[in-house]
């Protein structure tokens, strides 16, 4: 290998990786979704109300998105702001399937964009009780 292709090898391996971080603590990039930069107030506040039709989150998935009503509803705090709006799009377009897509899609079909994005940056900035696997044995 060349010194000038490792040259552009080790800089694009250094540009593939400060795309990844970077983020200031409560700052939200705008999705991979291609939705606009998300309000996590704005967000919380639909979250705790509801509107466009769409019930309160926190009526199934519990307060700050840690205490679902039921086993079958998933927690939503402390999520990636990236899963959470992908999941909202498929809803609304009704390309998710599941147990609960039905439910789902009704309630998020009438989601703007920029709700979508505010969701998603509320749910990500929650202190969550998701944990993974790791170590589970």
């Amino acid at each position: 290998m060349t010194k000038i292709s490792l040259s552009l090898l080790v800089l694009g391996c250094a540009l593939a990786l400060s795309a990844c971080g970077g983020k200031a603590e409560g700052e939200h990039a705008s999705s991979s979704a291609g939705l606009p930069k998300g309000d996590a107030a704005a967000g919380r506040e639909f979250a705790a109300q509801g509107g466009s039709g769409a019930a309160p989150c926190a009526s199934c998935h519990g307060a700050d998105g840690n205490a679902p009503i039921d086993a079958m509803y998933p927690k939503l705090g402390g999520q990636y702001a990236d899963y959470i709006a992908h999941a909202l799009q498929a809803y609304r377009d009704g390309s998710r399937d599941g147990a609960t897509a039905t439910v789902m899609a009704a309630q998020a079909k009438g989601l703007s964009d920029q709700q979508i994005a505010d969701l998603a940056a509320y749910y990500a900035s929650v202190t969550g009780t998701l944990r993974d696997l790791h170590d589970a044995n």
